[in-house]
């Protein structure tokens, strides 16, 4: 069964000021996210592989202490975007908020051509770059809290369908509680973080 969290706005804000004092690297998130809308605009010469890769080296470490990300990686990654991103920029204008039971299938597909490459951590990560108010960001110990624990890579997708579920269910009892520019995926991700991986509230 999964275990539904139900944070506060006020959960929300103190979650915030905690991880921007003991989280740096929320730069590289906001530089990505600026990267990716600049390449998607064509203002760039940085492509949206090179974008995704900022961020990936960055939030998904532990994923890279036991892989290289050299040449072959980069080049799957680059197959991966250029094969795939048309499906991820169909979600790009939408909110969670709209995910329903006919996006189940799509969004699995999807999710596990990204995990196989990216592990289920980048894959969430890069999703959500992609379509950032669509895709909810995980990590092994916030899937765990939820209890929708990672498997072997290839095995995650319904159990990603599963949290974002429960997202959907989080950002409705939020909506109309945030301010217009903030996105409840990375408040809520946040309180996640700080919460189940850190222990820092």
């Amino acid at each position: 069964m999964i275990q539904k969290a139900m944070p506060t706005v006020e959960d929300l804000k103190r979650a915030r000021e905690v991880f921007l004092e003991n989280e740096p690297r929320d730069l590289f998130y906001r530089v990505a996210l600026e990267l990716i809308r600049l390449a998607i605009e064509g203002k760039t010469e940085i492509s949206l592989a090179e974008a995704l890769a900022v961020l990936l080296q960055t939030w998904n470490k532990a994923y890279y202490q036991f892989r290289r990300f050299d040449n072959q990686h980069f080049s799957d990654i680059n197959s991966l975007v250029e094969n795939r991103v048309r499906t991820a920029f169909e979600y790009r204008r939408r909110s969670i908020l709209s995910l329903s039971r006919d996006d189940v299938s799509k969004v699995s597909g999807i999710f596990d051509e990204f995990e196989k490459v990216l592990g289920p951590v980048g894959a969430s990560k890069s999703l959500h770059l992609l379509a950032p108010e669509f895709f909810p960001l995980w990590d092994r110990a916030i899937a765990s809290a939820y209890k929708v624990g990672l498997g072997p890579v290839g095995t995650n997708a319904v159990n990603y369908c599963r949290f974002m579920s429960c997202v959907r269910e989080q950002c409705a009892q939020l909506k109309g509680k945030l301010p217009e520019s903030e996105n409840p995926l990375k408040a809520i991700d946040e309180y996640n973080y700080c919460r189940f991986t850190k222990g820092w509230i």
